[in-house]
């Protein structure tokens, strides 16, 4: 994995050279265009590749090298680890079980997995394959915990789930859960008598011809692949193979590899463009009867079927994903009432300062589809009123080797807005704009594009901070449990100033 120095470090921008689809590109996909290239040059990414629908047309392009030891140039079939949005990919196997009569969202996890528990029976018990999906079983979710490479990974997977603390009921509250995920996985297995990989091939890969889609490199040998890139202590690009390396045990969550082009035709069929491999009425119920709402670096109604669903200013709704491993981090989104789709795909640390001016901020959705943000225009607030959101907040997470941690983070009142810092040293400064929701801007007032948002307990204290989508406890003191300076993107950790 890349070093956790390397994270926020930059190296100079490699050359571009984009591939379109359609050779008649209008202006505004050529505005997409140079923002992605003039991103990679601010932030200094190696590769791009990205895929649009526009106004009844597809567009893909690549930017860039693969690596920056062995270059060759990024096109619309370079593979790069796509991460959590394999979770859509899960959540459509899941649909397509239900739809045969296999699974029913709305039965318990038990019905299926006598067995299953966490720490909390009464959870265990409760809890649904809808409340699985739509990241409110209330778990810890960073749950990374790797269980080998045999046919049994995700059953001792679930398995390890038993001692994971249940941070709140089942169906009450939005937390980003990778393992539950992971739970989903395991019910295809158990629905289908194959392996999570190849129910997933059969399910859903194969009918849909994704070609350039795999769990596994070697079932596209002659791909080329995007490596992930961190980068040295004078601004270099280092290029990480070992770092596209993830457990078998965390596929369901975040496994596939794909490209620019199979990513545009997974962004298709979801927009509806035919196919008969699930109902149209099946599609729709993917982003039906959101979950509980929240954050997730934008603002969401809650989640579907593993889908995040986003409100605008102007009514339609932004249904979303995207993913982040070390090194290679993504941003997917359609827009059913508009026909539009956008994903693009970077190898390196520095890529989410890309796909959040993208993803989380409206630039392109403005731009390519009429749409909005829900507005937000920052506000200073009396240190009074400030006083009831300070204190310590602590998230957990459980590592590859199964050992917990802790991510620190205080926040204190300073200049009308909140300060949150590590080890003392400020990381973030937030601003409110509304009750209990706040912005996210760097240390020197740059924003993020990011929001976040503070969760009440019953009494209507403070109890949770929730911050790219995780949950962190307000003043909880348990001893003896190792502390790191991070915070969690969609799959895996990272350091907390990298907030996209």
């Amino acid at each position: 994995m890349l070093s956790r120095r390397m994270v926020l470090r930059t190296a100079a921008a490699l050359p571009a050279a984009g591939v379109p689809m359609d050779t008649r590109v209008p202006h505004a996909v050529r505005e997409l265009e140079d923002k992605i290239q003039a991103g990679m040059a601010a932030h200094r990414i190696p590769g791009v590749a990205y895929g649009l629908r526009h106004q009844g047309r597809d567009y893909v392009g690549g930017f860039g090298v693969t690596s920056a030891d062995t270059p060759q140039a990024v096109g619309a079939d370079t593979l790069f680890r796509i991460a959590s949005t394999t979770k859509t990919f899960t959540g459509t196997a899941v649909m397509r079980l239900v739809e045969n009569g296999h699974l029913d969202l709305d039965r318990t996890v038990r019905s299926y997995l006598p067995r299953f528990r966490t720490a909390d029976e009464t959870a265990s018990r409760r809890v649904t394959l809808r409340q699985v999906l739509n990241h409110s079983a209330g778990w810890l979710g960073d749950v990374y915990t790797d269980t080998g490479s045999g046919d049994d990974t995700l059953a001792r997977y679930v398995a390890e789930l038993a001692t994971v603390p249940q941070l709140t009921p089942p169906g009450e509250v939005f937390a980003y859960n990778n393992a539950a995920i992971g739970v989903a996985g395991r019910l295809i297995e158990v629905a289908t008598g194959s392996g999570y990989e190849s129910a997933l091939r059969t399910l859903v890969l194969d009918p849909l011809r994704l070609r350039h889609t795999a769990f596994y490199l070697d079932e596209l040998p002659e791909a080329s692949v995007a490596v992930p890139h961190g980068f040295d202590r004078d601004g270099n690009p280092v290029a990480v193979p070992e770092a596209l390396a993830i457990p078998r045990s965390l596929h369901a969550a975040g496994g596939l590899f794909s490209s620019a082009r199979d990513q545009l035709a997974w962004a298709r069929y979801h927009l509806g463009d035919g196919s008969p491999l699930l109902s149209r009425r099946s599609l729709r119920a993917m982003r039906w009867r959101p979950g509980p709402g929240g954050t997730l670096f934008v603002e969401l109604d809650g989640a579907g079927v593993t889908w995040m669903l986003r409100p605008t200013a102007d009514g339609p709704r932004v249904v979303q994903h995207g993913g982040d491993l070390p090194g290679q981090h993504s941003g997917f989104l359609i827009v059913p009432e508009r026909d539009f789709a956008l994903t693009v795909l970077t190898n390196a640390e520095t890529g989410p300062l890309l796909t959040a001016e993208l993803f989380a901020d409206d630039w392109a959705l403005s731009r390519l589809a009429g749409l909005h943000n829900l507005p937000a225009t920052p506000r200073t607030l009396p240190d009074a009123e400030l006083a009831g959101y300070e204190g310590r907040y602590v998230a957990s997470q459980i590592g590859l080797d199964g050992e917990p941690a802790q991510i620190v983070l205080d926040l204190v009142a300073a200049g009308g807005r909140l300060s949150g810092r590590v080890d003392g040293s400020e990381q973030m400064v937030l601003p409110f704009y509304r009750k209990d929701y706040v912005l996210v801007w760097a240390p020197d007032g740059t924003d993020s594009h990011s929001r976040a948002n503070f969760v009440r307990d019953p009494d209507g204290t403070i109890g949770w901070f929730r911050y790219g989508g995780r949950l962190f406890r307000r003043n909880p003191t348990p001893a003896g449990t190792p502390r790191t300076t991070g915070t969690t993107t969609a799959l895996l950790p990272i350091t907390l100033p990298h907030p996209a």
